[in-house]
């Protein structure tokens, strides 16, 4: 389909929430699709729509070596979480060329529709639960860093800054 293009921070999209997807139709499809051919693109493991400016819950994840393993999730939300934390190294195109560690839980279980419009309720573990909570805060406008202390998060925003300018 089509590798769209990826905002940056600051803008105002990134920090918006999202609109629920009512119905999961050929539109939406397409839209994944795009999402798909753009996070192959970056590279990266997942992306969710308010990257590319589409304000809809929409996210999807591959973090499979083959990259044939997507996972597309409408309106994803954590209904459960494991009291166990992990900690990756997270970054986002919206903001290149810095990353940090970010703890998050090491399984979360995530109800959405999926690519059919059916309610499904999945496990994620690892670099996938890292990934999907990832997507979820961008779809209720917020970025990785926001998880960050204040002072890690400044020194972040200055060194991205930096690097733009």
């Amino acid at each position: 389909m089509t590798v769209r293009t990826i905002l940056q921070w600051p803008d105002k999209r990134l920090r918006s929430s999202c609109e629920d997807v009512t119905e999961v139709t050929d539109e939406v499809r397409a839209i994944w699709q795009d999402m798909i051919d753009t996070m192959d693109a970056m590279p990266g493991v997942g992306l969710g729509a308010p990257q590319i400016g589409v304000m809809l819950r929409l996210a999807v994840v591959d973090t499979s070596e083959a990259r044939d393993k997507r996972i597309r999730l409408a309106n994803p939300e954590v209904v459960d979480a494991s009291a166990i934390m992990n900690v990756h190294e997270e970054a986002s195109p919206c903001l290149p060329g810095v990353s940090a560690k970010v703890s998050r839980p090491r399984g979360v279980r995530v109800r959405y529709l999926d690519e059919t419009g059916a309610s499904v309720e999945r496990d994620f573990v690892g670099l996938d639960a890292t990934s999907v909570q990832h997507q979820v805060d961008h779809l209720v406008g917020k970025l990785y860093f926001a998880r960050l202390s204040k002072v890690k998060r400044d020194i972040l925003l200055r060194r991205a800054r930096k690097m733009k300018g």
